[in-house]
């Protein structure tokens, strides 16, 4: 399988190193999770590999076209849902798949109904599913995720990740996310990697064949009670 690669990564912010002599290899077409402590640099490898940060040194082999989906929405309050989406599109693809193209995420997000709405006549979870069609939108090879559903009740949360997954598995892309929760990135992940504090190493990688019928959020898997041994023990 092929691999997008960073090599020998460091980033100080003044006195101090967040990464230094990083390396990490992530499959192409699959979900990679980073677990680790807060303040380890998982948003600040996430920024460098999208080009919102440099590296002090070292190699990023990653691809020009990104999507970022954050903890929150981030979408332009003035346009509506439709509007935003259509946004990241515009000439990027031909005029006439633009309409096509955000119907059709729309619809898969649930959101159909909610074209016309602005951001402040939804809720929290509607917003996330409305940046979720956008970053699915925009046909980038490469997604990256810093916690997007970090902020929201366990029901919807769940739901969520249930849409991003059936999103991803009709239009396949490599993605990158961070996590704090350990189910999230069982359900999610078909690698795991769980780093140390800052400047963060490797302590552990797992494959995971998962599915989020089968784990639901009263069960816990083997591969959960591993991992959260490794950050408990770390």
């Amino acid at each position: 399988m092929a691999m997008l690669k960073v090599e020998h990564i460091s980033r100080s912010f003044g006195p101090l190193q967040v990464l230094k002599d990083f390396s990490l290899e992530f499959p192409e077409g699959e979900i990679t999770a980073i677990l680790g402590p807060s303040g380890c640099g998982k948003t600040t490898l996430l920024n460098i590999m999208a080009g919102l940060l440099e590296a002090d040194q070292g190699k990023v082999g990653t691809t020009d076209q990104v999507s970022y989906l954050f903890q929150e929405p981030r979408l332009l309050p003035w346009l509506t849902i439709e509007g935003n989406i259509t946004l990241v599109l515009q000439e990027k693809i031909p005029n006439r798949e633009i309409k096509e193209r955000v119907n059709e995420n729309l619809e898969a997000t649930g959101l159909s109904e909610y074209a016309d709405y602005y951001p402040s006549q939804l809720s929290g979870g509607m917003l996330q599913r409305a940046a979720m069609a956008r970053a699915f939108s925009y046909d980038a090879p490469l997604l990256l995720m810093d916690e997007p559903f970090k902020s929201l009740d366990m029901k919807t949360r769940y739901r969520l990740i249930d849409d991003f997954l059936l999103l991803w598995r009709r239009k396949p892309r490599t993605v990158i996310m961070v996590t704090h929760d350990v189910r999230e990135a069982v359900i999610l992940g078909g690698k795991i990697v769980v780093l140390s504090e800052k400047p963060p190493t490797v302590l552990g990688e797992y494959q995971n064949k998962r599915d989020s019928k089968e784990l639901l959020p009263g069960d816990v898997s083997d591969l959960e009670v591993k991992i959260l041994r490794l950050l408990l023990e770390n």
